[in-house]
């Protein structure tokens, strides 16, 4: 599985959040409001999707807008495309990506990626008809 995927988002009770108006949350409290693992966040910042500030201690945390990005990043992810993709997004990232208007370069860039996956979905569905065909041909031998 890839990052954020496969894992439920899960919400501490009663407690302020990145994405909730409340105080800066550190990357494990991020991981959990958003279902990225810390790994990915790290990257996602280290792509300059996110940004945290340091405590003094070291840590990094975030502000309420870190979780929003995050949540759209993972979106666009699922959707398909790569992370180098999600950059034409950044302006985006900070708002409800499903109700803005898309932009040309984004279009071009999920029309793009869409006819990957398409080419991707032929050459997948040639390389089954081949392998029912070849098991077709093979005589059944009970044993």
């Amino acid at each position: 599985m890839g990052p954020g995927r496969g894992r439920a988002a899960r919400h501490r009770p009663g407690r302020n959040g990145a994405g909730r108006g409340g105080e800066p949350v550190r990357i494990g409290e991020l991981a959990q409001i958003t279902g990225a693992s810390p790994r990915a966040l790290r990257n996602y910042e280290r792509e300059g999707l996110i940004a945290s500030e340091r405590m003094a201690n070291g840590y990094r945390v975030y502000d309420e807008r870190a979780a929003v990005r995050v949540r759209n990043i993972l979106h666009l992810l699922a959707a398909g495309l790569t992370l180098a993709d999600v950059h034409c997004f950044s302006p985006c990232l900070d708002g409800d990506m499903t109700t803005a208007a898309p932009s040309p370069e984004g279009l071009r860039i999920a029309r793009a990626r869409l006819a990957v996956i398409e080419e991707r979905i032929a050459a997948q569905t040639a390389v089954r008809d081949r392998l029912a065909r070849a098991l077709e041909s093979v005589p059944v031998t009970p044993v």
